[in-house]
């Protein structure tokens, strides 16, 4: 009995002195955005979730994307999403996924005639991103010269909006969300599937990696995911269609 009684008492002290995970994400509804009464969203709705059943404690900031970007890539039991998972960014973090899988997509301004067919034809246009996006890795990557960068989709909207900008690059089913909101865009040109997901700083434990990890594949299993992306309009995820 009093082995029993110090293995409880140990364990509710190691519960006690839990290092606290700090989630750090962006605003881009309708996956994270801020509320009067914090983060919120599809994406936030699973991040939260997930770590209450796995039982540590933890927080979630809305940043400007590069702040947040910056801190899971550099400080201990710090966490960003929802974030396009590369090549280039798959060695410097530890991965918790899918909290969402979509394609990409180019958009245009309603009636602009701006049709590019391939990523060729793309390139001759200039293209708003946010600094540190999974977009703008890609842009970078497929060679393209002229990018625009802000602070969040926000101001790249604005910017299309305004014709300081050709086309702006995001995922399909903010697109989507996009055109239900009455926003006046158009698709431009449809571009691969891909994951997207919580990005750990990469000296995150492998047991905590490992209970979020399982976490998140029981809320797609039961359909709470999407379930979730329901409530915001959103369509289910097409796993099958997604490539890291």
């Amino acid at each position: 009995m009093k082995h029993l009684i110090l293995a409880f008492l140990l364990g509710l002290s190691t519960t006690a002195h839990a290092e606290t995970i700090h989630f750090v994400t962006e605003e881009y509804p309708p996956y994270n955005f801020s509320t009067a009464s914090g983060a919120n969203g599809a994406a936030v709705e699973q991040v939260a979730l997930i770590m209450q059943a796995v039982g540590l404690p933890f927080d979630i900031e809305v940043l400007p994307w590069a702040r947040a970007f910056a801190l899971a890539e550099s400080q201990p039991f710090h966490c960003v999403f929802t974030t396009g998972h590369d090549a280039e960014r798959d060695r410097k973090f530890r991965w918790i996924e899918p909290l969402l899988v979509d394609h990409m997509i180019m958009v245009r301004r309603k009636g602009a005639a701006i049709a590019p067919q391939t990523i060729d034809e793309a390139k001759e246009f200039v293209v708003g991103t946010q600094r540190e996006d999974f977009s703008a890795a890609y842009l970078k990557t497929h060679g393209f010269d002229k990018i625009d960068y802000a602070a969040n989709l926000d101001s790249t909207m604005k910017k299309l909006a305004a014709g300081r900008i050709d086309l702006l690059m995001t995922s399909e089913k903010t697109f989507e969300t996009m055109r239900a909101d009455g926003i006046p865009v158009e698709a431009a040109l449809v571009l691969e599937g891909k994951q997207y997901g919580i990005a750990c700083h990469k000296d995150m434990p492998d047991e905590t990696v490992a209970r979020m990890q399982a976490e998140l594949d029981g809320l797609i299993a039961n359909g709470t995911q999407d379930r979730i992306f329901a409530r915001y309009g959103l369509r289910p995820n097409r796993i099958e269609q997604a490539a890291k």
